[in-house]
């Protein structure tokens, strides 16, 4: 079984699911750089030169390789929702929980986030991109979704902790029952 993270860029999937696993003594992978390793650039670089489509491809490839791995965070890219087949692949052997945050907090997040060189989605002011594609995705990341959590006003620990204790209680009441 898989802790699998979902949820907008700049939510907390990659600080949350890198403690996660540490805390679990489990590996932690990340489908973007999973991504980037594979193509050889940054997604940046990637999407520009080759275009959004042939980027969830990709990404479509790097859902199916690491498919079959056993007691892993996964943190996705914003967008693996997008795709219902990506879904189902995380969902055969993950638990599927969605990191939130309001506008404004990713907006500031992604401001001090100098990692942060993704290409716009809309070509618009981040405010507006944000609410635009946040109101778009929001139906696919409930229905993908196990557990959910606002990352606004909580610790990467206390969010670890919240994980891990509804993730024990759903073990215990049969993971699939719970669903």
């Amino acid at each position: 079984m898989n802790i699998v993270l979902i949820g907008y860029r700049c939510t907390g999937k990659s600080s949350v699911g890198k403690r996660l696993a540490e805390i679990l003594g489990w590996r932690f992978l990340d489908t973007d750089e999973l991504l980037e390793q594979k193509v050889g650039m940054s997604i940046a670089e990637f999407v520009l030169k080759r275009g959004w489509d042939e980027f969830r491809k990709k990404e479509k490839e790097v859902i199916n390789e690491i498919s079959d791995v056993d007691n892993s965070v996964i943190a996705t890219g914003g967008g693996v929702v997008l795709n219902e087949e990506n879904v189902k692949i995380l969902k055969k052997n993950g638990w599927i929980v969605w990191l939130k945050a309001e506008p404004d907090t990713i907006k500031q997040r992604m401001l001090k986030d100098k990692g942060n060189t993704r290409p716009s989605l809309k070509g618009k002011d981040s405010l507006d991109e944000i609410k635009e594609v946040l109101e778009e995705r929001i139906p696919l990341y409930q229905r993908s979704s196990d557990f959910s959590l606002d990352t606004d006003s909580f610790s990467v620990e206390q969010l670890c902790n919240a994980i891990i204790k509804e993730f024990q209680r759903r073990i215990r009441n049969g993971i699939e029952n719970a669903r």
